[in-house]
């Protein structure tokens, strides 16, 4: 490797002049060298690595700036390239929301990535501002070329970007290269799977927003259902009917810790109904308030999922016991689908900005009198098949044939809280059997392990830590031959307080408790068990 000084003075456009990515336009190369810098990343924001703290870092800050052109957009992909402790390797990050990168998020888990020697790069897709900045080119004429980024070709320019600099900087070419994302960055993940199989060596995916078509009507249900009643909850009493949930079906797995384990079992034995009329303290209205028979429809539709005027399933609920509105302090500040304002007295609904943007801009348009308050239940259910007819190529991110990923060596593995309040666990489950099924790819277990995580929430919070171990087993999958366990530990916190361990199972098993072995929050008295992996 160059020495430290070279390094430094190599921080300079001329150094990467003999960047070229087919299909676009190099405009402008900005360095800036970064020194003394200092971070502090919690585990929660590097998905599957620990918490991190390091001081006094030094890299070469390189921001790209390209178009495709007759395209009319302007990308910018930014390089972390470490000057010091460079280990050798390429953690590209993804994005979050309806972002493709350069999110406040991204920069969180960049700055863990330089912590850890890792050059890294994030690319915005030329999605500047939020979905409303960018997803109209007119009313009514969606700026297809950009959603053509978000959905998988930024993805593929980060990689292919990623490696030249790399390369123009060091002397040589990365020995491995990564993808770490969650969320939409999860579902950027799988893109790299299924349709640049030999971008990454190794795919570190949380919590995918795959399916996003069917997803995105899962999201909205809740407040279509609020809509359709007329009435509103307050909050409070949904967080009750969450409470109750967990208390009725917390046992279901033969351990008292605040999680459900078995939501298929939860459905059955748990009847909000039986609630309605019971007084709580709702801290809303600073008031004891009986529970509404609006709030046990509407926690009892989010936790079945939609349903067409026929009654049929259009895709997964979530889990009983699942954060609905966002209050409890562990979501992580995201807010909940089913949350509802009621600062002036009466409630209203609020719209989740992922179901918002979608069916507003994408779907509808901005067609001016579009309103996703007053549709009847025929109206949403064909709101959402529009939505799959339109969009699906872009963002469903389903193909089950991985078999192309799986001849290029690739190796990936993924992870889903059962308490996701956004995004169901079933989705990625699905998805998985599917790929199974399919046959094409193989054994599952050579190239992609799975895990569920019970009590995590959408990428973190909840009662259940991150997966911090599965990036030190892919990196031994991809670099050593080591095939992952299919095992690791995850933290979690119980009904007292307290913190505790235990192990994590690749999907379809399912961690037991050993009954007698001693203190359920210790690793070494869980085990893992077959499990069917058959969803709802």
């Amino acid at each position: 490797m160059s020495s430290l000084a070279s390094l430094s003075t190599a921080c300079a456009p001329s150094t990467f002049a003999s960047l070229q990515v087919f299909a676009t336009e190099i405009r402008h190369i900005e360095t800036q060298l970064v020194t003394n810098f200092s971070a502090f990343v919690p585990a929660a924001l590097r998905f599957t690595q620990p918490t991190i703290e390091f001081q006094n870092a030094t890299f070469c800050n390189v921001t790209v700036t390209y178009t495709h052109p007759g395209q009319g957009d302007e990308v910018f992909a930014q390089a972390w390239l470490p000057i010091g402790n460079y280990n050798g390797r390429l953690q590209a990050v993804g994005g979050s929301g309806w972002g493709a990168g350069g999110t406040p998020l991204t920069f969180e888990t960049m700055k863990g990535a330089i912590g850890d020697g890792y050059a890294t790069i994030t690319n915005d897709g030329g999605l500047t501002g939020d979905a409303n900045d960018w997803v109209l080119l007119s009313p009514g004429n969606v700026n297809l070329y950009k959603l053509n980024n978000l959905g998988s070709v930024s993805v593929n320019e980060q990689s292919i970007i990623g490696k030249s600099l790399v390369r123009s900087f060091y002397g040589k070419p990365p020995s491995f290269s990564y993808w770490n994302g969650c969320s939409q960055g999860g579902r950027q993940g799988f893109v790299v799977a299924q349709r640049y199989p030999s971008a990454f060596d190794g795919i570190s995916a949380g919590a995918p927003v795959i399916h996003i078509p069917d997803l995105i009507g899962a999201v909205q249900w809740p407040q279509q259902v609020m809509n359709s009643l007329g009435e509103w909850p307050y909050p409070c009493e949904l967080d009750a009917l969450t409470l109750a949930a967990i208390s009725a079906c917390d046992n279901l797995d033969g351990v008292l810790d605040g999680i459900v384990s078995d939501p298929s079992g939860c459905l059955h034995k748990f009847n909000p109904f039986s609630l309605v009329g019971t007084p709580i303290n709702c801290t809303t209205t600073n008031a004891t308030l009986p529970i509404s028979l609006a709030a046990a429809n509407v926690a009892n539709a989010t936790w079945h999922g939609p349903r067409s005027p026929s009654g049929k399933p259009l895709w997964y609920g979530l889990t009983p016991g699942t954060d609905l509105t966002g209050n409890n302090p562990s979501s992580g500040g995201l807010p909940g689908i089913a949350i509802t304002n009621c600062t002036s007295g009466t409630c209203t609904g609020i719209v989740n900005p992922l179901s918002g943007s979608y069916f507003s801009l994408m779907v509808a348009k901005g067609f001016p009198t579009f309103s996703l308050s007053n549709l009847t239940l025929s109206e949403f259910a064909a709101l959402v098949h529009a939505g799959k007819q339109q969009y699906s190529s872009f963002f469903a991110t389903d193909d089950p044939d991985l078999s192309a990923f799986r001849a290029a060596g690739g190796k990936m593995v993924s992870f889903h809280g059962t308490a996701d309040q956004i995004v169901s666990h079933e989705g990625t489950a699905r998805y998985y059997r599917s790929v199974q099924k399919e046959g094409s790819s193989g054994k599952m277990g050579d190239f992609w392990r799975h895990f569920e995580v019970p009590g995590l929430g959408h990428c973190f919070g909840g009662r259940s830590g991150n997966p911090e171990g599965l990036w030190e087993q892919l990196k031994g999958w991809v670099e050593e031959g080591k095939a992952p366990p299919g095992v690791t530990g995850v933290g979690v916190v119980g009904l007292d307080g307290t913190a505790g361990r235990r192990v994590l199972c690749a999907f379809p098993g399912k961690a037991r408790y050993n009954k007698g072995c001693g203190n359920v929050k210790e690793e070494k008295c869980w085990e893992c068990i077959e499990g069917s992996g058959k969803g709802r």
